[in-house]
């Protein structure tokens, strides 16, 4: 099981299914489309959320994660719970002041502005791919 760090990353829809390795998606002309991720996997990064924001740009992972909230939030937000394989088992748009119900098969969570999830492709079924910016310093000299 991967451990995920707070961060960025890239969050990746419409890539091939029975594609293996994510390298080189961004180029591909199967209609994948690439979105900026901040990644949030602390407890204090999970708690935060996007509370105290007026907006973002791209999307926001909580992992672990399995039911969200909106309370204290500005703006609506599409949620999108997947398994443990980046499957989407459901995706709802929720207004602030709200509590999502828990998903019992959900291990992430992602998060947008509202109508963003529809535009990527994000929906029940769909696999997407979620891959944290490279932490890789060995290029220093």
């Amino acid at each position: 099981m991967r451990t995920w760090r707070d961060g960025d990353g890239t969050l990746t829809v419409g890539t091939d299914a029975g594609s293996g390795d994510g390298d080189g998606v961004l180029g591909s002309g199967g209609g994948a489309r690439e979105v900026p991720l901040r990644i949030a996997a602390s407890y204090r990064a999970r708690t935060k959320g996007l509370l105290g924001r007026d907006g973002i740009e791209g999307a926001m992972m909580l992992t672990p994660c399995g039911s969200v909230h909106t309370f204290r939030m500005r703006f609506p937000i599409d949620v999108a719970y997947l398994d443990r394989r980046f499957t989407v088992l459901a995706v709802t748009t929720m207004k602030p002041g709200r509590l999502g119900l828990p998903r019992l098969r959900a291990r992430h969570v992602v998060e947008a502005e509202a109508g963003a999830m529809e535009r990527w492709g994000v929906r029940p079924g769909v696999r997407v791919e979620l891959r944290a910016a490279s932490a890789t310093a060995p290029d220093t000299a």
